[in-house]
């Protein structure tokens, strides 16, 4: 009987032994509603992280706009510089000959019209064209015979266009 006594206490602590080791088993490996709780953690700092770097970009991309924009502008007004200096050049001069001043100021307007043409801008509106509402501003009307229908017959204000976008449209008489 002592050794029936003796292999029921082996037995019985080998089985508390696999009991136990099955304990750790299921201690070690997580539970379904643990392993969701983590997809959803991951997931979470996952979309942080994401909606962090788009904010990065939003900024990074506004300020590259403005850059952008800055140095556009800097470009252009270093276009008309030449045009200001010219016009510096003929106020400050003290000559009383209306010629030579004339002749400054044309020279001063092909500068700006040469800088108009480096930049893209056309300027348009001559007495003859023909009425295009897209591009022509009628702020008078005449009846003449002898002009054709929709013919400009005066320009007040010459209009201007970038590429095919009209910067200020032209103000312009129109016949009939």
């Amino acid at each position: 009987m002592a050794k029936n006594k003796k292999e029921v206490e082996e037995t019985a602590s080998a089985e508390e032994v696999k009991d136990s080791s099955k304990d750790e088993d299921e201690a070690k490996e997580p539970s379904a509603e643990e392993l969701l709780q983590k997809q959803i953690d991951d997931l979470k700092e996952q979309h942080l992280r994401t909606a962090a770097e788009y904010a990065n970009f939003r900024a990074r991309s506004a300020k590259e706009k403005e850059s952008t924009f800055s140095n556009a502008k800097a470009s252009v007004i270093q276009e008309f510089l030449s045009v200001a200096d010219n016009m510096d050049r003929a106020i400050a001069a003290e000559q009383g000959d209306f010629e030579a001043l004339k002749k400054g100021v044309q020279m001063t307007y092909d500068g700006l019209k040469a800088v108009f043409e480096k930049l893209g801008v056309q300027s348009y509106g001559e007495c003859g064209d023909k009425f295009d509402p897209n591009y022509h501003n009628a702020v008078m009307h005449v009846d003449d015979e002898e002009k054709g229908e929709g013919e400009i017959i005066a320009v007040f204000q010459k209009g201007y266009k970038l590429n095919d976008k009209v910067i200020r449209p032209a103000m312009v008489q129109v016949a009939n």
